[in-house]
């Protein structure tokens, strides 16, 4: 594991508050970074689907068994569990007790707000930036080939290629993320709702042309992007005002 620019900010964070939330895109080194940073940490992963089914059944029972705190990882997966967490967070405040991580979406984003509301720092761990890309061994030589490989930490760790790891990725995303987040009924009209937004990178954007090249109306093209900015797969940049009013 090379050195992420976050880690700073992760231990001074622990340092202050009960909860601190590591939020980002699938892969992009969430799990790893946590587990580094806390070794002596019990760590649990919500991702088990008998895990899960514990976490919903008994949540209270679930989190009896880290008294000490603990690394929740994938919790977006119950987030229920996060009002079960706030009394045990507000009977003993201690700084840095769980540290929780998970793929931002809806449903986790909400309940942080109602549940962890001045409990929690929320961080959100990005694809390496260039900093971190030039600490590996053999960082990309120019800029064309930046863009190609990307900034997922897998290219650069474990030397995989674009073309077989990114497919890969994309079906997964939209497979499981999109359907958890929201009831998209055409997969595959949504898979080409998303290479039109990539296609379309650096421009204005116009939700009723690219509504109708999807085959979509112009409230799905609207839905559709917020869900691709939730699972941090779309950022809109919004304009510059001089006057933030």
């Amino acid at each position: 594991m090379i050195p992420r620019v976050l880690e700073i900010r992760l231990r001074t964070l622990a340092r202050k508050f009960p909860v601190v939330t590591v939020t980002g895109p699938r892969q992009s080194g969430k799990t790893t970074l946590c587990r580094a940073v806390f070794p002596d940490k019990r760590y649990v992963s919500l991702e088990a689907p008998d895990v899960q089914d514990f976490a919903r059944r008994d949540p209270r029972g679930f989190l009896a068994q880290y008294p000490e705190g603990a690394v929740l990882d994938e919790v977006h997966r119950v987030p229920d569990l996060l009002s079960y967490l706030q009394p045990l967070v507000d009977e003993r405040p201690v700084a840095g007790g769980f540290i929780l991580t998970g793929s931002a979406n809806f449903a986790l984003l909400q309940s942080l707000g109602q549940s962890l509301a001045g409990r929690t720092a929320l961080l959100e761990l990005l694809p390496l930036t260039l900093e971190e890309v030039r600490r590996f061994a053999d960082p990309p030589h120019d800029l064309f080939d930046l863009l190609w490989r990307g900034s997922y930490p897998a290219m650069y760790d474990r030397g995989l290629e674009p073309g077989d790891w990114y497919p890969s990725y994309v079906a997964t995303y939209v497979e499981r993320d999109v359907r958890t987040i929201l009831n998209v009924g055409d997969l595959v009209a949504f898979q080409t709702f998303l290479r039109l937004c990539a296609g379309r990178v650096g421009q204005l954007v116009n939700l009723t042309s690219l509504g109708a090249d999807a085959g979509v109306t112009h409230a799905t093209a609207k839905s559709w992007l917020s869900v691709l900015e939730a699972g941090y797969v779309a950022w809109r940049l919004p304009p510059f005002h001089a006057n933030v009013s």
